[in-house]
């Protein structure tokens, strides 16, 4: 996440500009926030998570979104851009331009040092609120470790964390096992402390 990059603004005044901005912001209950770039480790996995999993998702009635696609979140206030979603039967658009929905059944995040305490935070109190929402998964971009929560109530989220060890990611919104290996393909880890604790 970047620093703010506009005075307050509202929903409807973010999307006019937000679709004829050359960059993407993220609008969280009245702030909009420029997003920053990702490193060659977090491009690596999304790009992952988008080849394994849509190809798993072929013919089905789930598919896998890149992060171009906004989610809305009325309850919040507030517009994302998730690393990637998952939304399954037909998705519900905020309106005619197609370019925003609403109705995400999983949401994953690649966390980096900058993004971490607010993707864990913050971030997670606004997805929450997403009715459709059954799974957010974060994904560590310093070593083979994520974190899935997945929703049992309203208001309740089962926290289970996983490693290499465990050797596969289950998705069970989709049932689908995805292995460490094939989501860390062909990234090179640097000496940093992992983004991601219990």
């Amino acid at each position: 996440m970047g620093a703010p990059a506009m005075k307050y603004v509202s929903p409807q005044e973010y999307l006019e500009m937000e679709r004829e901005s050359p960059i993407k912001h993220q609008y969280l209950d009245g702030e909009v926030v420029a997003m920053s770039g990702a490193s060659l480790a977090h491009n690596y996995i999304v790009g992952n998570l988008l080849r394994e999993i849509g190809g798993f998702l072929k013919g089905k009635s789930c598919r896998i979104n890149p992060s171009d696609l906004r989610i809305s979140i009325p309850p919040a206030n507030s517009y994302t851009y998730p690393d990637a979603t998952i939304i399954c039967g037909k998705p519900e658009m905020e309106d005619d331009k197609f370019d925003t929905a609403r109705n995400p059944s999983v949401i994953f995040e690649v966390l980096s040092g900058s993004t971490k305490d607010y993707d864990k935070g913050n971030k997670f109190l606004y997805y929450q609120r997403i009715p459709a929402l059954k799974e957010y998964i974060l994904i560590d971009s310093f070593k083979k470790y994520a974190v899935i929560y997945t929703r049992q109530s309203t208001d309740l989220w089962k926290v289970e964390t996983f490693e290499a060890e465990n050797s596969t990611l289950p998705i069970k919104t989709i049932d689908y096992k995805l292995s460490f290996d094939d989501l860390y393909s062909d990234v090179t880890f640097k000496d940093a402390p992992p983004t991601i604790t219990p």
